[in-house]
């Protein structure tokens, strides 16, 4: 895993801190980081190194940081640094030398309000199951009530098929900060009174027409009830003659 990168002084070099496997001997060898696209928009690197810690007798067992290297074909300027297919760093807004690790929504993320893009953060800030699809947003930028679901039950390609349209869902409530959408409340009842008793400020005009969840879309499942406890057990004596 990458966990910092940094430019060196020509503004060309690209220096790649990531965790590696360590212990008493050698854990690492043939470490390396290279170009595996041309450079054009975005820069695109691959780490490599061979280490025997998939055996736990080498002892490689721990995590330490190594460094790696790339020498670019020209200044990074403002291209993005893509790590291993999926860490992302940028020089735009970071403290130069360092550059600034990015998260999941990307170098720069959407801002908050009623567009897809928000949505997705949203998604993302509740957890939301991969292949989520939104059923229906009420939003007015400051505020959003969010409806969604997905798909459960065999992998099928005629969704006409027995069991292949099922699916489950769920409703969440969401207040806008700097950060992106951040979650109030979920619910699957209808109206404004769960949302409204945790937060007051929620405007009515965008849960009062909210209809409850389809109990297939959100199944209650209420706890077990508890098991009997044991009685003592009732004797029948025969009456002695």
């Amino acid at each position: 895993m990458v966990t910092g990168a940094r430019l060196a002084d020509d503004r060309r070099t690209l220096i790649l801190d990531a965790q590696v496997p360590s212990g008493e001997h050698p854990c690492v060898r043939d470490l390396k980081a290279v170009l595996t696209d041309p450079v054009s928009d975005v820069v695109r690197v691959q780490i490599t190194f061979s280490s025997p810690s998939s055996d736990r007798r080498s002892g490689c067992t721990e995590e330490s940081t190594a460094t790696a290297r790339v020498k670019l074909p020209q200044p990074l300027g403002k291209r993005e640094v893509i790590v291993d297919n999926y860490t992302q760093f940028t020089a735009d807004g970071a403290k130069l030398p360092a550059l600034r690790l990015c998260g999941q929504l990307g170098c720069q993320p959407p801002a908050t309000g009623c567009t897809t893009a928000s949505y997705e953060q949203a998604l993302i800030a509740v957890d939301a199951p991969n292949h989520t699809y939104r059923d229906s947003e009420h939003c007015d930028g400051k505020w959003l009530v969010l409806d969604f679901s997905w798909r459960t039950g065999p992998a099928c390609d005629d969704p006409a098929e027995p069991g292949c349209s099922s699916r489950l869902g769920d409703r969440w409530f969401f207040r806008a900060a700097k950060s992106g959408w951040v979650p109030i409340i979920t619910s699957a009842a209808g109206g404004c009174q769960a949302v409204q008793r945790k937060e007051p400020a929620f405007p009515t005009s965008l849960c009062a027409s909210l209809a409850p969840l389809s109990a297939s879309l959100h199944p209650s499942y209420p706890p077990p009830s508890a098991s009997p406890t044991p009685s003592a057990r009732s004797t029948e004596t025969t009456p002695q003659p």
